[in-house]
């Protein structure tokens, strides 16, 4: 079976063929730096570092592209008490941060948006030429794009133009239409002169919109395979970015697929409701693998519904496939069966990445894999055991969900974590000293307190190990 993607512009799966035999050109909207990552942020993140993955994993070369638009209204709005690119870097690093501690690979090319104003002039000139812009005619710098002017504009999102209600990113004064977008922003008055810069039109800044567009032709070139962002970017933004992109020449993205949104506890986040989840809160509560396993289980297209519960059911989860793994490492340390069973993802696993990135059925197979496992393992058949321990590993790494990853391990060595290992190797070496005196009594009594706080043992020929009980 072939990949299948569900193409939002066809509204249909589409088998993917990328334009280029073996390699795959891949760009996503990444984010506007005017405030700390929520959430939602490191959810879509995380959708397309998992598509980007499971490619890879198929063989394809990937070039990926994760933009940052660091210049846009909300960024000089929110920077109150510091220069507007000093708050543009220092929510940037929060984002980078909050990339890392998940495991989210990073892109191939990350550009800025302040970096590519050369290339958005360009192609403004070249909407112009076209016939598909214009310059405001009241000299205020402002140029727009002329929507009447294309015929399928509201392709992607099925509307009707008619029916589009004004865009709101400029004043409409100089637009011949109030559904014209804002493609070039002449500098107003109250504006710091360090957020414009010269253009044919006079001195100004970017429109939204002709950011990705030039951003990503730059990159990757007039045509590439997939344009990737959230649910809510598919109108305006999106549907903007593919009406400039056609009416410039360019072929633009032969694929668009956007991530669904995040609730918290059954609700829609929003600022207003005062139920926002950040970054830097979320890696409080638990540890980097366990949210990366939350934020990644959903399927991408689906609203993703989160609650301190869910979370804990995360956390219990990664639990189990850590202890799974090292329980057959150990039992097969020293014999035959080590290192036997190839790190090949199972046929049933590979069918749900490759049907539109299937992660919860993919996840059904993998803690499958494992239940069969560890009953292996209770029946002694090593070869078994050592068969599903390759297949573990493999759909673990390329979940980017592999517990033995040392960034995992580093990222869990708090000092909680720390503290408990002591006290547990403590009540185990005093429950090895109660069993060579053959005081039964008391090994069965550290075993029955262990088991009360949620502490399992497991005795081996390499010794006792312990795990906490999910």
């Amino acid at each position: 079976m072939s990949l299948r993607l569900y193409d939002t512009r066809a509204q249909a799966l589409r088998d993917f063929v990328p334009l280029a035999e073996g390699r795959v050109g891949m760009y996503v909207c990444g984010p506007t730096v005017q405030s700390s990552p929520h959430i939602g942020h490191l959810r879509s993140a995380l959708a397309y570092d998992q598509l980007r993955r499971w490619l890879a994993y198929r063989g394809y070369d990937v070039t990926f592209v994760r933009n940052v638009t660091d210049i846009d209204d909300k960024i000089l709005e929110a920077a109150t008490g510091e220069e507007w690119w000093a708050l543009a870097y220092r929510v940037e690093l929060e984002f980078t941060a909050g990339y890392r501690a998940l495991g989210i690979l990073p892109p191939t090319y990350e550009p800025r948006a302040t970096a590519s104003v050369m290339q958005m002039l360009e192609l403004i000139g070249s909407l112009i030429e076209r016939g598909h812009a214009y310059p405001a005619p009241d000299a205020s710098g402002d140029v727009y794009f002329d929507t009447a002017s294309w015929a399928v504009y509201g392709e992607l999102t099925r509307q009707s133009r008619d029916r589009m209600e004004p865009a709101p990113d400029a004043d409409p004064r100089g637009k011949r239409d109030p559904r014209d977008f804002a493609l070039w922003k002449g500098r107003k008055a109250a504006e710091p002169e360090s957020a414009s810069w010269p253009s044919p039109w006079g001195d100004g800044r970017p429109g939204w919109h002709i950011e990705c567009s030039a951003m990503s032709r730059r990159y990757l070139g007039g045509a590439f395979d997939i344009h990737g962002g959230g649910l809510d970017l598919r109108f305006p933004h999106h549907e903007n970015e593919l009406a400039q992109s056609s009416a410039a020449g360019l072929g633009f993205a032969s694929y668009w697929v956007h991530n669904g949104l995040v609730h918290v506890n059954g609700q829609k986040m929003s600022k207003s409701l005062g139920n926002s989840v950040y970054a830097a809160q979320l890696l409080e509560l638990a540890s980097p693998l366990a949210i990366r396993y939350l934020l990644g289980s959903a399927h991408y297209r689906s609203t993703l519904d989160y609650s301190p519960e869910s979370l804990a059911e995360a956390e219990a989860t990664v639990d189990r496939i850590r202890a799974f793994l090292s329980r057959v490492e150990r039992r097969l340390a020293g014999t035959r069966f080590a290192g036997v069973g190839a790190p090949v993802v199972p046929d049933a696993f590979a069918a749900a990445m490759d049907d539109d990135l299937g992660v919860p059925q993919a996840l059904a197979v993998l803690h499958d894999v494992i239940r069969a496992g560890n009953q292996a393992l209770d029946a002694e058949e090593l070869h078994s055991a050592a068969e599903a321990h390759g297949q573990v590993a493999a759909m673990v790494g390329v979940l980017g969900i592999d517990p033995r990853d040392p960034q995992w391990a580093a990222a869990d060595a708090g000092p909680a974590a720390s503290a408990l290992g002591v006290l547990v190797d403590r009540l185990i070496a005093d429950r090895r000293a109660a069993r060579e005196s053959k005081d039964w009594a008391a090994a069965d009594l550290i075993r029955a307190e262990l088991a009360s706080a949620g502490i399992t043992i497991e005795d081996s020929q390499t010794g006792t190990h312990w795990s906490l009980v999910s």
